[in-house]
């Protein structure tokens, strides 16, 4: 059993403790079939539906409780990657319309996806534009009162499977970031394709679209034109958190795995536990998993507490917890010697599915950049209100 003494921490209140017991039972009695990754996924949705915890993916008054989202998605990435990947996307796919969405909108597709009676995709990447999202070049040209949209996307999660995706083109108020909107597609529209499905070292549902003179009505907007990009952020800083606290679970479940074989295993008559080396290989990753927290569910409780926006410190939750979850993991395949990298072992699968948590959402390197500028105006209104000259 996983260290659960984190949520008596002051960033939780009672209810986010009865929720995680809620989530842990829920997550011990599945029962997932990896052979087929769609049908794992639409089962998966359909069990969260119907057990409530799909109700947390989206809010209809508005507003997403952050800390809850984080408290699901670790505590399913530690029973199970796919399950994470499925409750996160209802989430994310949704996250537009909960946020943005017109009560209509909210009305129509929250009750199906918190349900689990629909399943959700966020269509934001590009082919040429991955992090770049200001560089979109898929366009949505009004034509009386519809959109046509052309163009493509690529490694979009859900992808051959949603029934409903949120996603951004180019409409044209501005150059850059300020031109492009946001809209809510589905894929019985006449012009839109799953041109390929894209298989993973971790398998997923994901996949290319292609939109060929694709209508979608005016009503299907989410927002005012040219908001797109506001609306895509804004969606990412409040999911980029919970992509932190997946991978505070992958690597809580390495560390209690690596417990287990150095407590078990035996070098020379005694377990591996007793060497000092292996020691200090448990307690890095001790130290890095309780960093991670901190660092998770302290831009969780920010945004949940008023903040307009935490990029800054969501951005440093991302960047640390699935880097240091990456060395923790590693470091679990190491002390399981040869099994750590048998096919089925448990450690050889979160060695593969926390690879792409580094670079969906906002890569590391990126991160960096984020952290780096959030710094540097920090600094620079610091020195303006003591009236000094900014550096």
């Amino acid at each position: 059993m996983a260290d659960r003494s984190f949520l008596d921490w002051p960033f939780f209140e009672d209810r986010h403790r009865a929720l995680a017991a809620e989530i842990e039972a829920f997550a011990a009695g599945l029962d997932i079939d990896h052979g087929d990754t769609d049908a794992a996924c639409r089962a998966l949705v359909t069990a969260m539906g119907e057990a409530g915890v799909a109700a947390h993916s989206g809010a209809l008054d508005g507003r997403l409780d952050v800390r809850s989202l984080c408290l699901i998605r670790e505590t399913l990435a530690r029973y199970d990657g796919l399950a994470d990947f499925a409750f996160a996307m209802q989430g994310l796919g949704t996250g537009a319309i909960s946020l943005f969405g017109s009560e209509a909108q909210r009305a129509e597709w929250l009750p199906l996806t918190r349900g689990g009676k629909a399943i959700s995709a966020f269509a934001l990447t590009e082919p040429r534009s991955g992090s770049d999202v200001a560089n979109s070049t898929m366009t949505a040209t009004r034509d009386g009162d519809d959109y046509v949209l052309d163009g493509e996307k690529t490694w979009i999660s859900n992808g051959g499977i949603a029934d409903v995706y949120t996603l951004f083109a180019r409409t044209g108020e501005a150059p850059g970031a300020r031109g492009l909107s946001c809209f809510i597609v589905t894929p019985d529209l006449p012009g839109f394709e799953v041109v390929e499905r894209l298989n993973t070292i971790a398998p997923h549902p994901l996949a290319r679209l292609r939109f060929t003179g694709c209508r979608v009505p005016a009503s299907a907007m989410i927002g005012a034109p040219g908001q797109g990009f506001r609306i895509a952020m804004s969606v990412l800083d409040v999911f980029r958190s919970s992509v932190a606290a997946a991978a505070l679970g992958f690597a809580r479940r390495a560390l209690d795995e690596a417990l287990d074989r150095v407590t078990t295993r035996e070098v020379q008559g005694a377990p591996l536990f007793d060497l000092q080396m292996v020691q200090g290989h448990i307690a890095d990753m001790a130290l890095d998993v309780d960093a991670a927290a901190l660092l998770v569910y302290r831009a969780a409780w920010t945004k949940d507490s008023g903040a307009p926006r935490v990029t800054r410190e969501a951005a440093m939750a991302k960047l640390f917890a699935t880097d240091q979850a990456q060395k923790v993991i590693d470091r679990a395949v190491q002390l399981h010697g040869g099994d750590g990298v048998r096919s089925g072992e448990v450690v050889e699968s979160l060695y593969r599915e926390i690879r792409a948590l580094r670079i969906y959402e906002g890569a590391s390197d990126v991160q960096r950049v984020v952290i780096a500028r959030q710094a540097l105006a920090g600094h620079q209104n610091q020195a303006g209100n003591r009236g000094e000259p900014a550096a």
